[in-house]
């Protein structure tokens, strides 16, 4: 799957992309009252580019450069963009 083919509310099987930025992890509070750590990351591939939010020490796998494959996501809109959420089932592996 490539980047300009995801839509929101859809699944994302896989999908392999380049990290090219990585924001510092930063604590939010969830919708269910606990406390997480949050990162965010922006993928890029030949067609496009998105950014995917990394729970907890899934923040910690990667770093700026690496190609990455992302396995079980989910595409959802966050302050009017798309974005990439990995969920329970969701994977990230640096190839």
């Amino acid at each position: 799957m490539k980047i300009k083919d995801l839509i929101v509310g859809r699944n994302v099987d896989s999908l392999e992309a380049r990290v090219i930025d990585k924001s510092e992890p930063r604590r939010v509070m969830t919708r269910f009252g606990r406390e997480l750590t949050v990162t965010t990351a922006k993928l890029e591939d030949d067609t496009g580019s998105i950014n995917i939010s990394l729970w907890g020490r899934d923040g910690d796998k990667v770093k700026v450069g690496d190609r990455v494959e992302i396995k079980n996501a989910f595409v959802k809109e966050f302050r009017g963009e798309k974005q990439l959420t990995l969920g329970r089932r969701g994977v990230i592996r640096v190839l």
